[in-house]
C-alpha cells in the first residue's frame, strides 16, 4: 500500500518568525499560520472559521523565513505532517502534538517598503528544500537564480508563441 504524507497551506504568519539553533547548530524556525475558511450556511448566512497551524523549517531555509517575513505576511507551504510526543513533567500523562515540516515555500508578497525578498524561477520569491527526512544547513539558491543550470539550457525555436 503506498503512503503519502503531503501537506498544503496558504496562510498569514500570526507572529514574527522565531529562529534558533540547535547545540549542533542547525538553525531551526518555528511559524505560526492563520488559515481562513469561508462558506456560507444553510441560512445563506456567511460563516468564517481560522485554523492556526504551527510550522518548523530547518537550516537555511529558517534563516531566509525569519529574514524575509513577518506577523502578517502572507506566505504558501509545503510539508509534511509530524507527531510529537512526550510526557509531562507536570501531569506524568503522554501528550501529543501534530505540526507541519516545512519542505518548501513561497513568499505571496514583497517584503514591506516594496522590496522582494528572494526568487526563483516560479515567481514570488521561494526556496525548496532538498529531498531529506533530517535537517541540514545549506546555502539554497541564489538570488534571482535560474531553475535550470545555464549549461543546460537550450532554446527552442520551434515554440510556436
Amino acid at each position: 500500500m503506498a503512503n503519502l504524507n503531503k501537506v498544503m497551506l496558504i496562510g498569514n504568519l500570526t507572529r514574527d518568525p522565531e529562529l534558533r539553533h540547535t547545540p549542533k547548530g542547525h538553525a531551526v524556525s518555528e511559524i505560526s499560520l492563520a488559515i481562513n475558511r469561508n462558506w456560507t450556511n444553510e441560512q445563506g448566512q456567511k460563516q468564517e472559521e481560522t485554523t492556526f497551524v504551527e510550522v518548523t523549517f530547518w537550516g537555511r531555509q529558517a534563516e531566509v523565513i525569519q529574514q524575509y517575513v513577518t506577523k502578517g505576511s502572507p506566505i504558501y507551504i509545503e510539508g509534511r505532517l509530524q507527531l510529537d510526543s512526550w510526557d509531562d513533567k507536570e501531569t506524568g500523562k503522554k501528550r501529543n502534538k501534530l505540526r507541519v515540516v516545512g519542505e518548501n515555500f513561497q513568499f505571496l508578497s514583497g517584503k514591506p517598503g516594496g522590496q522582494s525578498g528572494g526568487g526563483n524561477s516560479q515567481g514570488g520569491g521561494g526556496y525548496n528544500a532538498p529531498a531529506s527526512s533530517s535537517p541540514q544547513q545549506h546555502s539554497g539558491p541564489p538570488q534571482g537564480a535560474s531553475a535550470a543550470p545555464p549549461d543546460e539550457f537550450q532554446e527552442d525555436d520551434d515554440i510556436p508563441f
